[in-house]
């Protein structure tokens, strides 16, 4: 029998996590995940009118969700710090996490990925890599052997962490930015899109450019990184 499974996000993530569960179900000799709906406190008109074409339900607010031990969860939001507060509203709760690997991701051998990853389509995980909980492996990015990625970290699409790199906790790496070997990713970091990371960021710290180096400007991550 599938198991329930409940979606937080509406926007951009939250479908793509749609997806994966959907493409998990297909290559499955049965369905292994069966979607109840997505929930999200103040979803846009846009996003709920997406996700009504897909033949979703939107639940209503997380607070409104009753017997949540009943369901899985998976936290299908881009923001790490969001991620972050949110997750933990769930584990107080007595809620369970999903882990979902889309079927054409290609996973190496030795690996650890943590409760409520997301591994979309097309994503190279290779030997020997530690995944934390909540991470989100965005299309097509690429995690070099013996790497280690703290909780709630995102890799946007196209984006590659070399081998042997730590990636401490709520770290955004943009999409197609790329973080060379050996080196470590302070937590709360930002890698912005297109970026080559030459050296060790400190926490707290965003780096653009190529080589990247710290932006003192104002922060807009949505630039920064590329992604919804």
């Amino acid at each position: 029998m599938a198991e329930p499974l409940i979606i937080i996000g509406a926007g951009g993530f939250g479908r793509e996590t749609l997806d994966v569960v959907e493409a998990i179900n297909a290559a499955a000799d049965q369905p292994v995940w069966d979607v109840i709906g997505v929930v999200d406190d103040a979803p846009s008109e846009r996003h709920l009118s997406r996700l009504t074409a897909r033949g979703y339900s939107h639940l209503g607010s997380l607070a409104e969700v009753e017997a949540p031990e009943k369901c899985a969860y998976i936290v299908a939001i881009g923001s790490p710090a969001v991620r972050s507060q949110i997750a933990e509203r769930v584990d107080a709760v007595g809620g369970r996490w999903a882990t979902l690997v889309h079927p054409t991701a290609v996973v190496g051998s030795r690996p650890s990925l943590g409760a409520g990853t997301v591994v979309c389509s097309g994503v190279l995980v290779s030997t020997n890599v530690r995944l934390g909980a909540h991470t989100h492996l965005n299309p097509g990015a690429i995690i070099g052997h013996d790497s280690e990625l703290g909780d709630f970290v995102s890799v946007n699409p196209g984006a590659v962490v070399s081998g042997e790199v730590i990636v401490e906790e709520r770290v955004l790496v943009g999409a197609s930015a790329t973080i060379l070997q050996g080196l470590r990713i302070g937590t709360d970091a930002v890698v912005g899109a297109s970026a080559c990371v030459t050296r060790d960021v400190a926490s707290g710290t965003t780096v653009v450019g190529v080589p990247a180096r710290p932006f003192h400007g104002g922060v807009d991550t949505q630039n920064l990184d590329g992604e919804e």
